[in-house]
């Protein structure tokens, strides 16, 4: 396939056909075998596969294009801060941000998360103010603020979430009150699926006077995001997961919010002046880009986006929806599989969990069959604890998941039976 640098708004219409078997060649992985059985990647929910156009602009970058970003008067520099700062508008149009001020790279959705917290929330919050998370969150959407109300006396909420694991919204809208100063939810469960009325939850926070922190991580894959419209404070996500690169993920924070926050790491880059008496610090976004920042990693989660954006969103998110539905159907078919998670308009996770075998033990028996899917506690141990697992087995899709592989999947699954029971 022709590959057209476009940077596009997910929710238009594409400007080429969205074809899986067309998409799956444009990802070399997919044609490796694995321990002899065509690979059925399921896994993109921790790090999805990149397409060559990807791969073939981190190469060339580095091959040709590469210098350190806003400092050089050559000409590979000035290159170089071009496609970097060409990246951060791409992901301004993607989200629909309101200015490329607004778009802080860092190095995952984890330190996106853990910036809000450790200069927004130091900052703004006082002993006995009140942070809401949900029971559907990642470790990196807990941890941050466990210790950010250990360090200043804070109080920690949790929503619940109901039997299918949807979000229990009037659990939530009881646990509100006038000392609420943070909502903190997921967009989407990495674990079950579940898409959260992020809309509806921002509302209610925003009525008692609180900000809204958004974990995107599976929500930017999955569904469009439109930041102008959503209400949050707050939105993160990871590269790694929309087709891109590792060690890149952006925040995404109303202007006027990010410029009342203090930067969290000193150092270049980050400062208008310095002298050894005090420090004067940049504008935005610079102001939280100390050093040299993950520049071929922007690039290339700029390459992502336009690879993604070329289809547009609607015909993948009902490619998906069609495909969960196949897969969830003969799951439910397995003697001794149960399915957790189960929330209408949840997203391509399933995650799972068989009466005959450990998690472990199914995704080995799934490995040598080619199946590639994860087993644990998925960073959510107290969501396991909530459902009465100690970790579940996952298969998570993405824009490149086919029928083959959820075939090849239920036949894995039915020789776990044979085997264990």
């Amino acid at each position: 396939m022709t590959q057209t640098a476009i940077v596009g708004d997910r929710t238009a219409p594409g400007t080429v056909p969205y074809d899986v078997e067309t998409v799956r060649r444009d990802f070399p992985v997919l044609a490796k075998p694995m321990h002899g059985k065509p690979l059925a990647y399921l896994d993109s929910g921790a790090s999805a596969q990149k397409p060559a156009a990807v791969i073939d602009t981190v190469s060339r970058v580095y091959e040709g294009e590469y210098a350190n970003v806003h400092r050089g008067a050559y000409w590979l520099s000035e290159r170089a801060t071009s496609l970097y700062e060409g990246a951060r508008e791409k992901v301004r149009a993607f989200i629909n941000a309101a200015s490329e001020r607004e778009i802080i790279f860092t190095r995952g959705a984890t330190e996106s998360i853990n910036l809000v917290a450790q200069t927004w929330g130091r900052k703004m919050l006082r002993e006995g103010d009140e942070i809401i998370i949900s029971a559907l969150e990642h470790h990196s959407n807990i941890v941050p603020w466990q210790m950010l109300r250990d360090e200043k006396g804070l109080v920690l909420k949790i929503a619940p979430i109901n039997a299918d694991g949807s979000f229990d919204m009037a659990g939530f809208e009881a646990l509100l009150t006038d000392r609420t100063k943070l909502v903190a939810v997921a967009h989407v469960s990495n674990v079950l699926g579940t898409e959260l009325p992020i809309k509806a939850i921002t509302a209610k926070a925003k009525a008692v006077g609180a900000a809204v922190l958004i974990d995107g991580c599976q929500g930017i894959v999955h569904r469009p995001v439109d930041v102008a419209t959503l209400g949050a404070d707050f939105y993160v996500f990871s590269g790694h997961k929309l087709y891109g690169p590792t060690g890149i993920g952006v925040l995404w924070g109303r202007e006027a919010v990010l410029d009342a926050m203090p930067p969290w790491m000193g150092g270049g880059d980050m400062i208008s002046h310095v002298s050894f008496e005090k420090s004067e610090w940049a504008g935005l976004p610079a102001k939280f880009e100390a050093g040299t920042p993950p520049i071929v990693q922007a690039i290339g989660l700029g390459a992502a986006i336009d690879y993604v954006s070329q289809f547009g969103l609607a015909p993948v998110m009902t490619h998906e929806h069609a495909l969960l539905g196949y897969a969830q159907g003969h799951m439910t078919e397995i003697d001794g599989l149960t399915l957790h998670g189960t929330a209408q308009g949840k997203t391509g996770i399933i995650s799972f969990s068989m009466d005959c075998a450990h998690p472990h033990d199914i995704a080995t028996v799934l490995d040598r069959a080619g199946v590639a899917i994860r087993a644990g506690h998925h960073c959510c141990q107290p969501l396991m604890d909530r459902c009465g697992v100690p970790a579940m087995a996952r298969a998570s899709f993405g824009m490149y998941t086919n029928r083959a592989d959820v075939d090849a999947l239920i036949r894995a699954l039915r020789t776990v039976r044979d085997l264990f029971a």
